[in-house]
């Protein structure tokens, strides 16, 4: 059984219900609430599984001893290894290391500067309101894309590497829904815009989307 402890609103959970739909995978889906209770990922029971307080954690009994893997990109390339053959993560090393960078860029760059944990801290030590939290996030969220952009016009088909997905697609849509979310638009960046409407009309992505789980509220 694999098992995906996760947040609807998580953009790292997210990724990885994509690859998991994309795969094919049959799984159970434990939620793990970020705001309720002061934030269950703070949970004595939560600690002892990912002692980061994080989430996603993935859980898998399937072909190994029981594996237990935090982090997104860890946890989607093990997916992408184990169970789909390397099709999202690239057939040779160049295409593999272009990849990894593309989706780091958005993962390490982007990504962490509107996590969670980040914009509550702001709140802590600099009485950020709503609108500033708002602004911090489309600033940054504005400065990756614009670079992103850039890239992505020049090795883009269909989707953002070629005319096959891949791991940047994938990472790519969960900070495009945080973009929409916050108020960026994205008229600047016709690349990205289009391979978000052709990644939303596939199932996969769709039925990962943060309103369509069972923990959304």
């Amino acid at each position: 059984m694999l098992i995906l402890h996760g947040y609807w609103r998580s953009s790292a959970a997210y990724r990885v219900r994509i690859v998991l739909n994309l795969l094919a995978l049959t799984h159970e889906h434990k939620s793990v609430h970020l705001v309720k209770n002061g934030g269950e990922q703070h949970s004595v029971e939560y600690d002892a599984l990912n002692p980061s307080h994080l989430v996603p954690t993935l859980e898998d009994n399937t072909r190994y001893d029981p594996v237990v893997i935090s982090q997104s990109m860890a946890i989607m390339e093990y997916l992408d290894e184990v169970f789909g053959e390397g099709k999202l993560t690239g057939d040779n090393p160049v295409k593999r290391a272009h990849i990894r960078a593309l989706a780091q860029d958005i993962c390490c760059d982007i990504h962490p500067l509107n996590n969670l944990r980040v914009i509550q801290h702001l709140g802590d030590i600099a009485s950020f309101e709503a609108d500033d939290k708002a602004q911090w996030m489309r600033h940054w969220m504005a400065t990756g894309f614009n670079a992103l952009e850039k890239k992505l016009a020049k090795c883009a088909g269909q989707y953002c590497v070629g005319n096959e997905l891949s791991l940047v697609d994938v990472c790519l849509i969960p900070q495009l829904y945080n973009a929409h979310r916050f108020g960026l638009s994205l008229d600047k960046y016709p690349t990205i815009s289009a391979i978000e409407q052709r990644c939303l009309a596939i199932p996969a992505f769709a039925q990962a989307l943060p309103e369509n789980q069972t923990d959304a509220t």
